[in-house]
């Protein structure tokens, strides 16, 4: 074992009394923060894990991540599974080069385009990057990229009947002996074994008659969990032939680097239910990280509320409404486009009008793609959402838009496309905020939208907003742009969270609430602030 490595993550956890009191006690709060490494065993848990057997203090090492853990020889516990936890909020927290690096790897750049890619789309040099993610994470790139492929490819040997060197090419491995030797040394299991025990637990699926990628999976997320002001924020702002939404279950069409991809979630109780079909399995783990960001499904409502309670006008909404959540978009350039058209008019005019553009422009996807929808009562997914790079060809004349805002949609296309406003998952939040306010006919609001559904930024304000400063008033706060911004400060680094917050004391109290008419009011902006 590398002990260099160990001192290394070690020194960057500033409390270590409270990760062990988190083991002794099995306290699953902290699943997913903190990675557990036993150095009497090998193995590294997460602290709840469940062996009858604690660890004694003095063989406990710590790690920020799975990766960091396996560099330093530790091997994934079979009982409680490290790899499925949720992830840690830190890295969507985060807008440093570390954060942006997770999450950019989370969604397979470095698995598209090497290393090197992903250092020239953070801006700096392979070598740079590779230091400070060792210095401050005990792993390099490739360790958590290598860290990533073995999460996907457990994932499709126990949920798919694929051949393993189909598996093995499908999570990104150069070879069968690579992907092998990775299974064994990072699961200590070999991939037949894995899949023979997987066979006792659930049926392995592959693909449905029409040929499409069909893999099954549960979703985790730390409780509380508010599926119905999810559902009513997804079911809100729907588009027709995208993406369906009713009960607790949704489905939508994404664009992904291997071809369209459609999702169905169930939203449970203790998980969620998810059904993958995809175009090319390869594109099941970016799938997967897109989900979670739209569901936001690695947030830790106890840490967030510690914070919103203190606020004595938020308190009581923050105890109503525990476990709220703050929804996002799956594609980060959909989301900008989708907010510029809402701009000044309510959700359900921006939905009618989004749906006639996707009808006209979006590209459709196959039977056996779009099928989720139609299976559960539903109307069908026929259509993805057009990439940048269809809006950005459009005639601004013929988009049947106010002529200011089709000209708006029209560049801001055209900038996410030739790459002048970065919207992945990597993205500097704060440069893309700056470069979309460049744009003549983008606001504040718009730009604000953008980050809160695009970037999943937890630390969103949009003090112009109407519903949220009458939110503000009739609690008791001061509900002037210049004041509730000032009174904002006291809710950082999670208000977004604090938002969603305000807009649910809109929500009516009446047992079926309708969330369209909710949304309407929370979309609505100051005009000045949007143009």
């Amino acid at each position: 074992m590398d002990g260099q490595t160990v001192l290394v993550i070690e020194h960057q956890h500033a409390n270590h009394d409270a990760w062990f009191r988190a083991v002794e006690s099995r306290d699953s709060r902290f699943d997913g923060w903190v990675i557990v490494g036993v150095t009497s065993t090998g193995i590294y848990c997460r602290p709840s894990c469940p062996t009858p057997v604690r660890p004694q203090r003095r063989n406990m090492r710590f790690f920020n991540t799975p990766a960091s853990a396996q560099l330093a020889g530790f091997r994934a516990c079979k009982r409680c599974l490290p790899d499925a936890a949720p992830g840690s909020p830190e890295w969507n927290r985060r807008d440093d080069l570390v954060g942006r690096a997770i999450r950019a790897i989370d969604d397979g750049l470095v698995d598209r385009a090497g290393v090197d890619g992903l250092a020239s789309h953070l801006g700096v040099s392979s070598r740079h990057l590779t230091r400070v993610l060792s210095s401050e994470l005990g792993a390099t790139p490739i360790a958590l990229a290598r860290a990533r492929r073995a999460r996907a490819a457990r994932v499709l040997i126990e949920t798919t009947s694929l051949r393993f060197a189909d598996v093995a090419f499908a999570a990104g491995f150069d070879s069968i002996r690579q992907f092998n030797d990775t299974i064994k040394e990072v699961l200590a299991s070999s991939p037949s074994e894995l899949r023979h025990r997987a066979a006792t637990r659930r049926q392995p699926a592959q693909s449905d008659h029409a040929g499409a990628a069909v893999v099954p999976l549960r979703l985790a997320f730390r409780a509380p969990y508010r599926h119905d002001q999810v559902m009513g924020w997804l079911s809100a702002h729907a588009v027709p032939a995208i993406e369906t939404a009713a009960g607790n279950r949704y489905a939508r069409s994404m664009r992904l680097p291997g071809g369209p991809g459609v999702v169905e979630l169930e939203l449970l109780e203790s998980h969620v239910e998810a059904t993958f079909r995809l175009t090319s399995l390869s594109d099941l783990q970016t799938a997967v990280h897109r989900c979670r960001r739209m569901l936001d499904l690695d947030a830790d409502p106890g840490v967030v509320e510690e914070v919103l309670r203190t606020d004595p006008f938020l308190a009581p909404v923050v105890a109503e409404h525990p476990g709220t959540r703050s929804p996002a978009d799956a594609d980060g350039s959909d989301a900008v486009l989708r907010a510029v058209i809402h701009q000044q008019v309510s959700v359900a005019s921006a939905v009618g009008v989004l749906a006639r553009l996707v009808a006209a422009h979006g590209e459709p996807v196959s039977d056996a793609l779009g099928r989720p929808g139609g299976s559960s009562g539903q109307p069908a997914i026929t259509t993805v959402f057009p990439g940048p790079e269809v809006w950005a060809e459009l005639d601004p004349a013929e988009l049947g838009l106010p002529l200011r805002r089709a000209h708006t949609v029209v560049a801001v296309a055209r900038a996410v496309a030739s790459g002048a406003i970065d919207l992945s998952p990597g993205a500097d939040r704060s440069h893309t905020r700056a470069a979309l306010l460049g744009i003549k006919g983008v606001g504040p609001w718009t730009a604000a939208i953008a980050s809160l559904r695009g970037l999943s930024d937890p630390d969103v304000f949009v003090p112009g907003d109407l519903a949220l400063r009458r939110a503000a008033e009739a609690l008791g706060m001061p509900a002037t742009p210049l004041e509730l911004e000032g009174v904002s400060g006291r809710w950082q680094p999670w208000r977004s969270y604090a938002m969603h917050h305000l807009w649910q004391t809109y929500r009516p109290r009446s047992a079926t609430p309708s969330s369209k008419r909710l949304s309407g009011r929370i979309e609505q902006s100051d005009r000045k602030q949007a143009s």
